[in-house]
């Protein structure tokens, strides 16, 4: 299933809850701001659906859906809910022209419409042609001529309007005269095939931003174009007229180009993508590449252009933020950040620890002890919880994650912490900067809003209260549907459906349901999945790891030949159009193993059933990661923030610090592979004189750079590892007599 087929069904799955919902008489469980943002959502996906069942010819439908919409927004108004004027005006001139696309047209309707959208906007142009038409058809010409005429007076090159208007001229025995076509403005485009500024246009409240990274030179302009309004005047994809007209928009293009080339176009920066888990680096759209149309417009995942491809990696990186290129803190800002937006973006929760025990080299998490609330959990030192306690956002994705928030002082600067973000920052809790784009972000709303921390803390949990209140209401007492629309799926014991039996868990889940009792773990079930077409139970193996993931999967040639597949169990193309089908969703819906996707079907075939392993915990590298609640068990050992990771005993740390896995996590994450060009370091800083001659055989065998370029940067290389090295002894997290690194041994070594 694609991109757009996904969001396509799951826009369809909100139609669904939300009409629900209102038809029902449970009160809304959130603030009046919450269910108006609630109501206009639902209208919009009522309107979107609209849209696109209309552009697949099916008129009957789409007409369905507006009205759904215009139902919903009459209903909104009851609730004292106003909706925008534009979106209901959208709303009748597509239903006009659903109405018109009948056969036989529903035309009267189709005027109505067509009245009703030009009293919220008279210089709707397509109601306008599309009133014409309508009395075209119902015989009334003198009226819709009067319509077309003040219709291509505000388009005047569109063949559409220029033919109706010339057909009810013939009609009632008027001059047909050419019109005066002006000279056209023509705009160069992007690699992503939108129109951007001419050189002769202007910028109003642009932010220039450089930034400079080891290999990327980059040039942003943050900004609106003073003058946006692009009419199309003809059938090419550069017939455009420049209308000078200032306009209010949200002002949130973002335009970038590498400084010193010869090429000055700016490019468009789309958002980064952030709907996957993906941590490699950022490709160009292979479509795009070759000068063709993306497959994908709105929801591709790769980049357009180079400089997309720069300014994502520094976005994850945290060197950048896109909010701050344009000052937020303007007199006409539209950044207003709230604790839900935060947390909507950032998932986890804000909560107080003690700050004593978080700042303790190493860490340690306790929170308020629960039988003496006053105190904090620590079994020794129990610190006066009230006194010490810090705020922290506990990150609940992937890894467990602490990022601690400092209080907002006039010192602190607005920008984040460029060694912080990198290896480490020396100055701590006396730097004046953020050291997590989460603390940048509470810093800006208290900067805005004068919020507190405790404020904070209630204002989080009131936001997760009200989202599974929220889920809770919307809830069918049916089974949530899972999986791929056009499968059924069930989870079986694997040793039972060798023999012939399906069996699934029992009640405790266990155990399987046979009579052998066969433990149910793991390792020892099997999904199978059905399709609607054959209706038969077929295995589904474990999704592929091979990477990169392929952007979409095949079927075996060998399977589709109808012989047996000679690679079995090692194969990476799919073997059945039902194994495709579901290795498509887990890697749409960031399922990367068989275990979580068995955890998320059983939440959604009786909820509550996941709730011990969905609520409190996360995965790490296939493991469970037990979230801390309220009152967490006392801590009476360290944590490792790198690995996140809690260890109860001394031996256990020590375990932890000296293990090959947590030695490389100090000095390597998945984003500091994507800042460099050249090989990993020797440890021999010397230029191969055979490769400068061109006659080194070796290539990346060579213990030595090949070139003055790979030796500074192997030399950047070592003073950043260096510096990560320093931060992880400050933090106790390498043992004091520990030396020993492997590859990353060549730190400890003079250059020579």
């Amino acid at each position: 299933m694609s991109g757009a087929c996904q969001d396509r069904l799951s826009r369809w799955q909100e139609i669904q809850k939300g009409l629900q919902f209102i038809q029902s008489t449970l009160p809304f469980p959130g603030s009046q701001d919450k269910y108006e943002v609630f109501i206009k959502d639902l209208v919009w996906n009522l309107f979107g659906e609209g849209n696109d069942v209309f552009k697949e010819g099916e008129w009957t439908k789409s007409i369905e859906m507006y009205t759904e919409a215009l139902s919903v927004a009459d209903y909104a108004d009851s609730e004292d809910i106003s909706i925008p004027a534009g979106l209901l005006e959208k709303l009748y001139a597509n239903r006009a022209a659903a109405y018109l696309n009948i056969v036989p047209g529903l035309y009267d309707q189709a005027f109505e419409d067509c009245e009703k959208a030009l009293q919220l906007n008279e210089g709707n142009y397509r109601a306008l042609y599309r009133k014409a038409k309508s009395l075209k058809e119902m015989g009334r010409h003198q009226e819709a001529y009067e319509a077309v005429a003040k219709c291509s007076l505000a388009v005047p090159q569109d063949p559409s309007v220029t033919q109706l208007t010339q057909d009810l001229a013939k009609i009632l025995g008027l001059k047909i005269r050419k019109a005066y076509v002006r000279s056209k403005v023509r705009l160069k485009r992007t690699n992503s095939n939108k129109p951007v500024q001419s050189a002769t246009s202007k910028l109003v409240r642009t932010c220039f931003y450089s930034v400079t990274d080891q290999f990327t030179i980059l040039e942003l302009v943050f900004g609106v174009i003073l003058f946006p309004m692009f009419m199309s005047t003809g059938p090419g994809v550069l017939d455009y007229t420049l209308h000078t007209e200032e306009h209010k928009c949200k002002k949130d293009a973002l335009l970038g180009r590498i400084k010193h080339l010869p090429d000055k176009t700016w490019k468009l920066i789309r958002p980064r993508p952030t709907k996957t888990q993906y941590v490699g680096p950022y490709y160009i759209c292979k479509e795009v590449a070759v000068g063709k149309e993306c497959l994908y417009p709105g929801h591709c995942t790769f980049a357009y252009c180079q400089e997309e491809i720069d300014v994502w990696t520094l976005e994850r990186k945290g060197f950048i933020s896109r909010e701050l290129l344009f000052d937020p803190f303007g007199p006409n800002s539209n950044v207003r950040l709230t604790v839900p937006k935060i947390l909507q973006e950032h998932h986890g929760i804000f909560m107080f620890l003690c700050g004593v025990c978080f700042d303790h080299k190493p860490r340690i998490i306790s929170k308020t002890n629960k039988d003496e609330p006053s105190l904090c959990s620590h079994p020794v030192t129990k610190h006066d919880f009230e006194d010490h306690k810090c705020l922290v956002h506990i990150l609940k994705e992937n890894t467990v994650r602490y990022s601690k928030i400092r209080p907002l002082s006039p010192h602190c600067q607005l920008d984040l912490c460029r060694h912080e973000v990198r290896y480490g920052c020396v100055r701590e809790d006396d730097c004046f900067y953020a050291h997590s784009l989460i603390e940048l972000k509470v810093w800006m709303m208290q900067h805005e809003h004068g919020i507190t921390h405790e404020s904070i803390v209630q204002e989080a949990k009131k936001f997760w209260n009200a989202t599974a209140s929220l889920q809770g209401a919307q809830l069918s007492s049916s089974q949530r549907r899972f999986g791929p629309p056009n499968l059924k799926m069930m989870f079986v014991c694997g040793q039972c459906w060798r023999n012939g039996q399906l069996s699934e868990a029992d009640k405790n889940k266990k155990y399987c349901s046979a009579k052998a009792r066969h433990t149910w773990a793991k390792d020892r079930r099997v999904v199978l999945v059905s399709s609607n077409e054959r209706k038969k139970w077929t295995t589904v193996r474990p999704l592929p790891t091979k990477k990169p993931i392929p952007s979409q999967f095949e079927i075996c040639m060998h399977v589709n030949a109808g012989k047996k597949c000679q690679y079995i169990g090692n194969c990476t193309f799919a073997h059945s159009v039902e194994e495709r089908d579901l290795w498509t969703y887990m890697k749409e819906n960031n399922i990367p193993d068989m275990d979580q996707l068995y955890e998320q079907w059983v939440q959604s075939q009786k909820p509550g059933w996941g709730d011990e392993t969905s609520s409190n915990s996360v995965r790490e590298n296939g493991k469970q990661i037990h979230m801390p609640t309220d009152y967490a068990e006392e801590v009476a050992g360290n944590h490792c923030w790198l690995c996140g990771k809690n260890c109860n005993s001394e031996k256990q740390w020590q375990q932890h610090i000296t293990s090959e896995k947590h030695k490389e996590r100090v000095f390597n994450s998945e984003d500091d592979q994507n800042c460099w060009q050249y090989r990993f370091p020797t440890g021999t800083f010397k230029v191969c004189e055979r490769f400068l001659k061109s006659t080194c055989t070796e290539d990346d065998f060579c213990k030595l750079a090949h070139g003055e370029q790979e030796l500074k940067e192997w030399r950047e290389r070592r003073e950043f590892l260096l510096m990560k090295l320093a931060k992880a002894r400050k933090d106790h997290l390498i043992a004091p007599n520990d030396n020993d690194f492997g590859k990353y041994s060549f730190l400890l070594k003079d250059i020579k």
